[in-house]
């Protein structure tokens, strides 16, 4: 027999932009109930990414949060123990992966609601831990290389030649990993101190980007790069221009006004070499697939450190200083 869940739930919210760490307040609120087509989790773990700490900045106002006060963070990954009206897929005590709503967020609090669309099961094999990792970052990277850039990660396409920056990063750790699946050839970089990491998870050539080798993106077996997975920021085009091959693409994760004025630029002149910004399209099929490949040993989260949902401000000012390696996981 299912326990019955309380009426009231821990959580974390903030209610203005601004205040960071300081800003989150410990809260205690009704558990959510489901709409049609939506499940209600009991959460056991939940992945901080960049996008949570910026949409609390004010970064991407108007449009996130949907309303305050808002309780943050979108990759979680928990158990099922009510199941809305229309839900197909799911029944209660099945273990899921799920990105919640951009709007709504809710990954910082013991229970959570997600959509049946963007839910997917979790086999014992994939800890809460490694499943929250998932989301927003693997489906970033996993986009980024195949659609992007085209790139095929069954080993049947063409061989590549591919630069991922920030390679030890949430986004980073996992496009080094999805790359070498299809045999690609893959240059990273990362501090000193990941390097040994980062040829762990497959890179083949690993720069310090602290270093003028690193700082220059070239590949020290002198390789042009047939698409670079930017998971840095601050990189201008005239250092990716000429270690690119005839037809490099850049696939630019953290697009700002110098990456979409080069867009305009290399449409205008009709340049074979592209910068392509790149805008995640959450789809339950790739989060499945990347469910799949950690089950399967193919894929692992790195993951930087865990914290209790009671000391979430350690988490968050983790996440902001912008260090961490792999994964910074909350767990309620």
């Amino acid at each position: 027999m299912a326990a019955v869940a309380p009426k009231l739930m821990h959580a974390v919210q903030y209610n203005c932009y601004g205040g960071g760490a300081s800003g989150l307040k410990h809260v205690e609120v009704p558990l959510p109930t489901p709409k049609k087509d939506e499940v209600v989790l009991k959460l056991e773990a939940a992945s901080l990414n960049p996008s949570d700490w910026k949409i609390q900045k004010g970064i991407l106002w108007p449009v996130f949060p949907g309303k305050f006060p808002h309780i943050p963070v979108n990759d979680v990954a928990g158990e099922v123990i009510e199941a809305g009206q229309g839900v197909k897929k799911f029944k209660e005590g099945e273990k899921v992966v799920a990105l919640l709503n951009y709007f709504n967020g809710g990954g910082l609090a013991e229970y959570a609601v997600a959509s049946e669309r963007l839910t997917v099961a979790r086999p014992p094999e994939v800890s809460a831990a490694e499943g929250a990792g998932l989301p927003i970052a693997g489906l970033t990277a996993l986009q980024a290389l195949t659609q992007a850039a085209n790139i095929k990660l069954d080993g049947t396409g063409e061989l590549k030649n591919i630069l991922v920056t920030a390679a030890s990063g949430g986004v980073g750790h996992y496009a080094v990993q999805l790359a070498k699946l299809g045999n690609n050839h893959v240059t990273a970089t990362c501090g000193a101190r990941n390097i040994d990491l980062v040829k762990s998870l497959g890179a083949d050539e690993v720069l310090d980007y602290k270093t003028p080798e690193g700082a220059a993106l070239k590949s020290p077996s002198g390789r042009k790069y047939d698409a670079v997975i930017h998971c840095a920021t601050s990189t201008p085009w005239s250092t990716f221009e000429p270690n690119l091959s005839t037809e490099g693409k850049v696939v630019d994760i953290t697009v700002g006004p110098s990456a979409l004025l080069t867009l305009v630029l290399n449409t205008l002149t009709f340049s074979k070499k592209q910068l392509v910004p790149l805008l995640m399209n959450p789809k339950a099929e790739n989060l499945e697939y990347l469910v799949k490949l950690v089950k399967e040993g193919k894929l692992k989260t790195v993951i930087d450190s865990k914290h209790a949902l009671a000391e979430v401000e350690d988490a968050w000012g983790k996440s902001i200083d912008g260090h961490a390696i792999g994964k910074i996981i909350v767990e309620p």
